[in-house]
């Protein structure tokens, strides 16, 4: 009996003990993978950051970031606009290959711009999905025992469809599920999960004026615009939930932030605050769309600082939870500076050394509407202080968030990983950069080397003459030079053909390149 009980202890030792190393070398593999963070900014200018060259919006937190990692100097967008630039983001396929291409609003689906209507009406909100499936950033880092959430602005998918964050590779969502939703700050709803979340604000549609006769000067004409709950505040404070109750196992955040995508909406507090840097200023009358507003461009620098502000409160909720080194954070924007809502690219040099105009900045594929910061931060990983003039896209951000999170990355990937860059190791580089955007009047770039090739209104006027430029000499885009490099044009259509796969949807294609137009 003492033999068969002894036996019996050591084997209930053997399996305890199995089990403890078995827990033990779980806990040593995910404390392996670091965390993962990655900000998306709507619509924020290359030169609008302070550690971008930016003299008239404050950014000391994302300055600091930068400061303690490295910043990119030559990184771009997927695309001009919001929804093709995500979908290049979250699958890391380029333009030619990616499912979405446009802001796709799905009109045949009814008033789909009625923002009362979408209200009432569910399956009137969001854009066209993306497919059951889809091999996304957040799919594959789940796929290696990541805890996953996007909070922000989601535009790949409606309410009630397979291309909802929740059925693509994300345990949680909070935010806007439709863009056109995000059109104000203090929405009726916004969405966690697969259900909608509602605020305690009354309905002001996006686009509404200042009443008739009002006073344009008078401040409190302006009360309406600003209700109860900032949909910014809420969205933090799912973010800092998150982290909090992920610190025991690693985690990837994706922060779609709207800001600051128009409307101009900010808190008081750092309106006032460049309201007396700047000075007084003529009101936004509302005539170029969003909102209007009594201090346009303190109330915009405001919605940059309040982002900034936030930045720094996760790095020190990070640094509390003893996350932080164990965290790379990248930051980065989906397109370059607006025109419209009361914005002035011009006035805050948006573009920094690039054009940033009507014409030159977002919903173009000139450098102002597609070359982007992008700062990565990852301590005793990323050399403090440093600069990387590696040419980088978003359809590289899958790839490299493969690679840091353990992940075999998808064969049909446009990318290719920039980890080595972070790492301050030998880098591969691209041959050229592709992109089509079907919008705009439709429009073809190519980037190979300090030249860029671009073609514009190629739908809407059946144009196929691609200007030319030398970047390094021409950072503006003024001077085509095309007559001079016909052998460089030779090269831009072989690339064409090689990237370009016609798209399912009418709206996205492309005659020029032999895609051929279907009856709806």
């Amino acid at each position: 009996m003492r033999t068969i009980t002894l036996l019996a202890l050591v084997a209930l030792f053997t399996i305890s003990l199995n089990g403890c190393l078995t827990t033990n070398t779980k806990q040593t593999k995910e404390a392996n993978k670091p965390n993962i963070i990655y900000i998306l900014a709507d619509d924020l200018g290359y030169g609008e950051l302070g550690c971008y060259g930016q003299k008239q919006i404050e950014t000391p937190h994302i300055d600091a970031l930068a400061a303690s990692g490295m910043l990119f100097k030559q990184h771009y967008s997927g695309a001009p606009v919001c929804a093709p630039s995500r979908c290049v983001l979250m699958t890391g396929k380029h333009m030619g290959h990616s499912y979405v291409r446009g802001n796709d609003e799905w009109k045949e689906r009814g008033d789909v711009w009625n923002y009362k209507a979408q209200i009432a009406d569910s399956t009137l909100e969001g854009q066209r999905p993306l497919p059951k499936e889809t091999q996304t950033i957040g799919r594959l880092l789940q796929s290696n025992g990541y805890k996953t959430a996007v909070v922000g602005k989601w535009g790949l998918g409606a309410p009630h469809t397979d291309g909802i964050p929740t059925k693509q590779g994300f345990d949680y969502f909070f935010g806007y599920n439709c863009q056109r939703q995000a059109h104000t700050y203090y929405p009726v709803h916004l969405y966690e999960n697969e259900n909608r979340f509602y605020l305690n604000n009354d309905t002001v549609a996006p686009g509404t004026k200042l009443a008739d006769g009002a006073d344009p000067y008078d401040i409190d004409n302006y009360k309406p615009y600003n209700l109860n709950e900032y949909s910014p505040d809420l969205m933090f404070g799912r973010i800092t939930n998150f982290i909090e109750h992920s610190k025991d196992e690693p985690f990837f955040l994706y922060w779609a932030t709207p800001i600051p995508h128009a409307p101009i909406q900010a808190p008081q507090h750092w309106v006032d605050y460049y309201t007396q840097k700047f000075g007084d200023e003529e009101p936004y009358d509302g005539n170029r769309g969003y909102f209007p507003h009594r201090y346009p461009h303190a109330g915009y620098a405001a919605m940059v600082s309040y982002l900034d502000e936030r930045v720094g409160q996760l790095i020190a909720q990070l640094k509390e939870l003893g996350q932080y080194e164990n965290t790379i954070i990248i930051f980065s924007s989906d397109n370059g500076p607006t025109y419209n809502g009361g914005t002035d690219s011009p006035w805050f040099n948006s573009g920094g050394p690039f054009n940033s105009k009507y014409g030159s900045g977002k919903g173009f594929l000139h450098e102002g509407g597609i070359r982007v910061p992008m700062i990565a931060s990852w301590p005793g990983h990323i050399k403090a202080g440093s600069e990387s003039e590696h040419i980088s896209a978003f359809w590289d951000v899958l790839p490299t968030l493969c690679d840091i999170g353990g992940v075999e990355k998808p064969e049909d990937t446009d990318g290719i990983s920039f980890l080595p860059e972070l790492m301050g190791e030998q880098q591969e580089v691209h041959q050229y950069l592709y992109w089509e955007y079907p919008e705009y009047g439709g429009q073809l770039a190519v980037r190979l080397g300090n030249f860029k090739a671009i073609c514009k209104n190629v739908r809407k006027e059946n144009n196929t003459q691609f200007e030319l430029y030398n970047l390094e000499l021409d950072p503006q885009e003024q001077n085509n030079i095309a007559a001079s490099h016909p052998e460089i044009l030779v090269q831009v259509g072989q690339i064409l053909n090689d990237e370009h796969i016609e798209s399912w949807n009418n709206r996205w294609k492309f005659m020029q390149l032999g895609d051929s137009i279907t009856n709806e």
